[in-house]
């Protein structure tokens, strides 16, 4: 325990050895250098542990700025292994009070070089004003969360905004995970509706998958997704064949992609390669208007055919541009031999400035009958890849709650294991009435 300082000797004027004057708190004469340390008998413990207590009633009342009596004196600033006791009544932590009592009539001393503040021993911040919410700490629940996404107090990294997406609109709905194996979530995906010519609606989905190996595939999924949507906003109201149309948003989304790679921001000027591992990502999308369905892709990303009545036969309506395709393609491999292969998932085809030739794939269909159409990454057909196993993992009321249906299929991925991230769009698709034929033919 530290030594209290009850009682202090008067402080020598003059040092003892050469008389030289002192002035009030020297502990070494700055004539001869003689020791005054053992005047003044300091305490004998720990140095970095110092605790006051008053001075006597009659110097108490007359120092400037002294205690009034009967107050008591929190104890000084100390370094804790442990968190200190809280001072009686406030609760709050004393500030460091001076060593040595000063002497009523003596000038002001030098203030002593402030000591290291325990950080246990800092105030909180002041709340936040009225009407603005900080986010929380979901691990700790008390913790804020800095600019960088992490915990202030525990350093849990905090989920991203992409790590879980979900949109609705009245005819189309989309949901995207992280996955329970990835650090982010690298796809992304834009859903939209487009009045046509005719007054009668055209709905969109656009899924698209970041190559991991790539750099920023982050970036690259979210500017494909996004440049596709728009160029399909763009040219469906004009009149444009949605299959004609759907080739032109992939060529849009390619050149958005491309443009990452020359991003002076970004790009390395020292690295070489950069442009060889530039930013890439699969696209696939899937249009219904007046009657038809078209599909377009690049990659390995897929869109399936499934009926409202499960007695009818599902589909697949987009070929992989991957080893394992080529392979069946070839007649080298059948399908299940092609596709448990390590290779099976090397792509050939994708949107990036070291893409060897751009090459986009459209197809469109007429169904004489209702269903869903459901938009998704591999991240969600590895664990359903047959038609009929996607038709057995969607809900029976997909037509009528596509966000439900959407919500079904990414958790049936995440049980099956999670190893990707997780992307659908799920696009209702309705028998035109009676008469109303349509304004497109197939193509």
């Amino acid at each position: 325990m530290s030594q209290m300082r009850h009682q202090l000797p008067a402080e020598p004027t003059a040092c003892p050895g050469c008389e030289e004057p002192l002035e009030p708190g020297d502990l070494f004469c700055g004539a001869c250098g003689s020791d005054l340390s053992a005047l003044s008998q300091p305490p004998g413990d720990h140095p970095t542990v110092a605790i006051t207590v008053a001075p006597s009633a009659a110097s108490a009342g007359g120092a400037a700025g002294g205690t009034a009596p009967g107050t008591d004196v929190p104890p000084a600033a100390v370094r804790y292994d442990d968190p200190p006791p809280a001072a009686p009544e406030t609760g709050d932590f004393a500030l460091a009070a001076p060593v040595a009592a000063v002497p009523a009539q003596s000038q002001p001393q030098p203030q002593p070089e402030p000591q290291p503040v325990d950080p246990r021993c800092v105030a909180p911040e002041p709340t936040p004003p009225a009407g603005t919410l900080a986010k929380v700490c979901v691990a700790c629940r008390t913790g804020r969360i800095d600019d960088d996404g992490y915990c202030e107090n525990c350093g849990h990294a905090q989920p991203r905004e992409r790590d879980h997406m979900e949109q609705e609109l009245d005819a189309v709905a989309a949901v995207s995970d992280r996955g329970l194996r990835h650090h982010r979530n690298e796809d992304s995906f834009a859903v939209s509706s487009a009045a046509l010519p005719d007054g009668s609606p055209a709905v969109v989905a656009i899924v698209c998958d970041g190559v991991s190996s790539a750099t920023r595939p982050d970036e690259a999924s979210a500017a494909a997704a996004i440049a596709a949507n728009e160029a399909l906003l763009e040219s469906l109201p004009r009149g444009t064949h949605p299959q004609q149309a759907m080739h032109e948003a992939i060529v849009a989304a390619a050149e958005s992609v491309n443009s990452l790679a020359t991003d002076t921001g970004h790009a390395v000027e020292h690295d070489a390669n950069h442009h060889t591992n530039a930013p890439a990502c699969t696209l696939v999308g899937a249009i219904v208007a007046s009657g038809l369905l078209v599909v377009g892709w690049v990659g390995d990303s897929r869109v399936y055919w499934v009926p409202d009545d499960r007695t009818a036969p599902p589909a697949r309506l987009t070929e992989d541009d991957s080893w394992a395709a080529q392979m069946v393609a070839a007649g080298l491999m059948n399908e299940a031999e092609a596709y448990a292969d390590e290779r099976a998932h090397a792509i050939t085809g994708w949107l990036g400035a070291d893409a060897y030739e751009l090459e986009p794939h459209t197809a469109s269909f007429k169904p004489d009958r209702p269903g869903v159409v459901v938009v998704c990454t591999d991240g969600l057909w590895n664990y359903a890849e047959a038609a009929q196993e996607m038709a057995q993992a969607a809900p029976a009321d997909a037509a009528v709650r596509p966000l439900h249906c959407a919500q079904v299929l990414v958790g049936h991925a995440l049980d099956g294991g999670g190893h990707d991230n997780v992307t659908v769009a799920v696009l209702p698709f309705a028998m035109p009435e009676q008469g109303a034929g349509s304004a497109y033919g197939t193509a």
